[in-house]
């Protein structure tokens, strides 16, 4: 089931192209924030997908274009990305497992714009990933047992800004936090429709430049690594993203005026806009010395 927030944040589910509202499913319960009614869908879905379906199913849908579709979780109570977690086609030994946490206030939704910071970066890149939503509370899980805690499965792009290393210390916190540096959405992909997370296409095009495309079996350490991992330092809780990391090898920069697309098989396409109150610019193709330095790290 392809799950989305539109309009003002009703849950809704997306079906050849149109959205299904679903609020009927969750009638009687009050939330405090949309991001709390997704978390209780989340955790109880069990209980909530039968009621959705019947949902679905007494309601006509009206067309994707025709609505606003919001952060399919506007604000998770983590986001956990893996840092240089792929092979880059092969051509570089696997990084030590690493992760960070990027700011819940950095999200936004398809058809969002990222806007740049006055900060002193030299440059911002885009990066492509496959995002896993956690479905049920999981410490200390292992490998063998973690796919039993994912839920589903979105596009995310860590936006990100280089140069920004105070001391000479690299800091995440400058480099991944900002506002609006978390795109996400639109859907939630229930995990029962996709049978493969290990073997996914991932695209990504600028002003409709190719960028990102690669696939997601190129992953060093793969998705039960992952959950195992940051379950280990951090109780993951229903509706936390995790998101697994990208292939350099097609990065490149965004900058004001660009039109962002991002797609993964089975996921639907996310499009977004930036803009630089600053107005910089870097040459408008694959960054292929950032990409040649990630082997070499």
């Amino acid at each position: 089931m392809k799950l989305l927030l539109y309009n003002d944040h009703r849950l809704g589910v997306l079906k050849d192209g149109l959205v299904y509202d679903a609020m009927s499913a969750m009638r009687g319960m009050r939330f405090a924030t949309p991001s709390d009614r997704m978390r209780a869908l989340i955790a109880r879905w069990e209980e909530f997908k039968p009621l959705v379906e019947e949902a679905v199913s007494r309601n006509k849908g009206v067309p994707v274009a025709s609505v606003t579709v919001r952060p399919p979780i506007p604000h998770p109570t983590k986001i956990i990305c893996a840092a240089v977690n792929y092979l880059e086609f092969g051509q570089r030994p696997p990084a030590d497992l690493e992760a960070f946490i990027k700011s819940s206030e950095a999200v936004i939704g398809n058809g969002d714009t990222v806007v740049l910071p006055p900060c002193k970066a030299t440059i911002f890149h885009h990066e492509a990933e496959l995002g896993l939503v956690i479905g049920k509370d999981a410490t200390d899980v292992a490998q063998r047992d973690a796919m039993k805690h994912v839920f589903g499965y979105l596009n995310f792009v860590d936006v990100s800004a280089r140069g920004l290393a105070p001391g000479g210390r690299v800091s995440f916190f400058l480099g991944k936090s900002w506002d609006t540096f978390a795109p996400m959405g639109p859907v939630i992909v229930t995990a029962d429709e996709v049978p493969d997370p290990q073997n996914l296409r991932v695209r990504m095009w600028c002003n409709g430049q190719p960028r990102h495309d690669f696939n997601t079996s190129d992953m060093a350490h793969k998705i039960p690594e992952l959950i195992e991992f940051m379950s280990g330092v951090t109780t993951l809780r229903p509706g936390d993203v995790i998101s697994t990391g990208t292939n350099h090898q097609g990065i490149g920069p965004v900058q004001d005026g660009n039109v962002v697309e991002m797609e993964i098989d089975g996921l639907e396409r996310l499009v977004f806009n930036v803009r630089d109150p600053l107005k910089r610019s870097w040459p408008h193709s694959i960054d292929y010395a950032m990409a040649k330095s990630v082997l070499q790290r």
